[in-house]
């Protein structure tokens, strides 16, 4: 069941960030209730700042966002509790020792029963369950991709963010960890370079110097972008 778009919608009004005196978003208004939405630019267009907008890990210099009903400053805390988000790089959310271990980091608070049921369910859903004890570090580069996807899903987010997850695997990698993201019942926000992934999505937004330039059918948006870099 894909999210009710009457509760799952993000509205971003009239937001600039600045950074060190230079403007990294530039008046940014936009409203996204589609269930799978892509990110598109260049490198330095501002969309990694626009997807940490959404929970909080950036705060506008001016505007605000609304993040499922819940504003991103005043309510970041709950906010981070409803918002996953998978970095670009794994080793920024692999803290534990070994999978299993990670895992189980996501849902402390609850029931020793209850962590232990949910992470050996992950780990068989995301084909880890014979790498759950061992070093973390020894994983494949997908292995670690897809812990640092388990580990946020296992929390059961109403919004998922994910900033270029695909960007240091192989192809075949690249794929698994698509097909799963698209797979979610949460709403997508996806920043990525892959465009034949953001032409699978429900919308595309495409920055371009800090701004929204287009936002809509996806294959009109990665359009534009391809006339942008011609």
């Amino acid at each position: 069941m894909q999210p009710d778009t009457a509760v799952a919608s993000i509205a971003v009004e009239g937001v600039s960030v600045h950074r060190d005196g230079r403007p990294i978003l530039r008046d940014v208004s936009i409203r996204l209730t589609a269930p799978r939405v892509a990110v598109i630019g260049a490198n330095g267009s501002g969309k990694s700042t626009f997807a940490r907008l959404l929970n909080g890990l950036v705060t506008p210099s001016c505007g605000r966002v609304v993040v499922h009903g819940l504003d991103a400053d005043r309510d970041r805390a709950a906010l981070r509790r409803r918002v996953g988000f998978v970095f670009t790089d794994p080793q920024a959310q692999i803290l534990m020792p070994t999978a299993a271990e990670d895992l189980a980091l996501s849902l402390r608070g609850l029931d020793r029963a209850e962590v232990a049921r949910r992470v050996e369910g992950a780990l068989a859903a995301h084909g880890l369950a014979e790498r759950a004890d061992i070093p973390a570090s020894d994983l494949s580069g997908g292995q670690k991709q897809l812990l640092a996807l388990a580990s946020v899903l296992i929390t059961e987010p109403a919004l998922l963010v994910a900033d270029e997850p695909t960007t240091l695997l192989d192809l075949r990698n690249s794929r698994r960890v698509g097909d799963l993201l698209l797979a979610q019942d949460a709403q997508l926000v996806l920043v990525t370079h892959d465009l034949e992934l953001a032409a699978r999505c429900d919308q595309v937004v495409l920055f371009e110097d800090g701004e929204v330039v287009a936002s809509g059918d996806p294959v009109a948006v990665i359009e534009a972008y391809r006339k942008l870099c011609a």
